[in-house]
């Protein structure tokens, strides 16, 4: 086992935007196992879940104003906003079932930093917010796996 390149698969599923979306086709393109980059994956991306909850908004409203790092803060807000609202929006009383679906489409800006920063925005339930992001986390992870894993093996010729 190259634990090396599972460390690379786990902080490039830590990453905002990126996350558990580029580590899985990184990982199969290492040639690692789909199984064990999964479950790395799955760790790396939900690690950082409830800081973004807890942590995340005050530290954008806070820097949003700032000389170097306000543009990026804002550009977080933003989309944490957008997407709270435009969860909102659609999901009336299934609002942690369109969470899940939100973060489980594998779309950029559509992952669990997103969608947890919008359940922070939008003052959702924590332990309810974690587990449809657990969940939205699991249907990306089984999407990109099936992806990844199909078009590497194209590719490869395996």
């Amino acid at each position: 086992m190259r634990i090396k390149d599972y460390l690379w698969v786990f902080f490039i599923s830590m990453v905002p935007l990126i996350e558990l979306r580029g580590a899985l086709p990184v990982s199969q393109a290492l040639g690692l196992s789909l199984p064990i980059s999964f479950a790395v994956s799955i760790i790396g991306n939900m690690l950082p879940v409830p800081f973004i909850y807890l942590f995340a908004r005050r530290v954008l409203l806070w820097g949003k104003d700032k000389p170097i790092i306000g543009p990026f803060f804002r550009f977080c807000l933003n989309k944490g906003e957008k997407g709270g609202k435009a969860l909102e929006a659609k999901a009336g009383h299934g609002l942690y079932v369109a969470l899940a679906l939100f973060v489980g489409i594998p779309l950029p800006g559509t992952g669990a930093w997103t969608g947890m920063l919008a359940a922070s925005f939008l003052d959702m339930d924590f332990k309810k917010s974690t587990l449809a992001v657990l969940i939205g986390v699991l249907l990306a992870g089984m999407i990109m796996g099936i992806i990844s894993y199909g078009a590497f093996r194209m590719v490869l010729g395996n």
